[in-house]
């Protein structure tokens, strides 16, 4: 266990929280102003091509993509993987996952703030999906914390975790390819992102990862699956 990791983590969420939450210090709200007016200039007839670019890379189907390029990482990494193969990595999936759906539920139950996207505060702004004929989303009616941002920030946790430098690498750049377009089309602030989810993440993941939590559920979950690999074909042979 490694408890200087762990507070440093935790330091630099509560750091993040604080620098957010302080009355009369601007940064935040300047700086989300500024990216958002930045990028949402970018988007309109003028820039139709962007524009719908930009929509698709906030639709259904790219969620769908980056979740299939997470999976593809993570098969990636268990081919690499020497040691345990698949089969640890299925115990390290399980465990993410279970990860993700208690961290979910914990900031649905204990985060009472919320705001509205930067697209439902301001007037006349540019809608990316005034201008395509697809469904996108560049709204929110509830936009802090990013929850996109908390999932692929756990899947890259993870991966930084139990993964090699190959696949460290791969999750960040999902991580990014993940958040950026929802930021960029105004559908998130980027303080919902760099001190939301971030800050959850650096509050919570370390008691896992940094832990021998995270290693004992995942080694657990591979030895059930090799105790059931080894009971199923008992059972075929004594039907036959």
């Amino acid at each position: 266990m490694n408890f200087a990791r762990i507070l440093l983590l935790n330091a630099l969420g509560v750091l993040l929280i604080t620098s957010w939450w302080v009355p009369y210090f601007t940064f935040w709200s300047t700086l989300d102003d500024a990216v958002f007016w930045w990028f949402n200039q970018t988007i309109g007839d003028d820039h139709l091509r962007w524009t719908e670019i930009l929509a698709a890379l906030n639709s259904r189907r790219y969620d769908i993509l980056i979740m299939l390029c997470m999976l593809s990482v993570m098969g990636w990494a268990s081919y690499r993987d020497r040691l345990g193969g698949w089969r640890r990595w299925f115990g390290i999936g399980v465990t993410m996952l279970i990860t993700a759906g208690l961290v979910s539920e914990m900031v649905r139950h204990v985060i009472t703030y919320g705001h509205p996207s930067p697209t439902m505060t301001f007037d006349e702004v540019n809608l990316a999906s005034s201008f395509v004929e697809f469904v996108t989303k560049d709204q929110a009616g509830n936009s802090f914390p990013g929850d996109h941002g908390i999932m692929s920030m756990i899947f890259a946790g993870f991966m930084l975790t139990f993964g090699d430098r190959l696949t460290r690498l791969a999750s960040i750049a999902l991580t990014l390819l993940a958040i950026v377009p929802r930021i960029m089309v105004g559908a998130h602030w980027l303080s919902d992102v760099l001190v939301g989810s971030l800050s959850i993440c650096l509050l919570l993941l370390p008691w896992v990862l940094c832990t021998p939590l995270a290693p004992r559920m995942s080694a657990s979950v591979t030895a059930g699956l090799k105790r059931l690999e080894s009971i199923l074909p008992l059972n075929i042979s004594n039907r036959s």
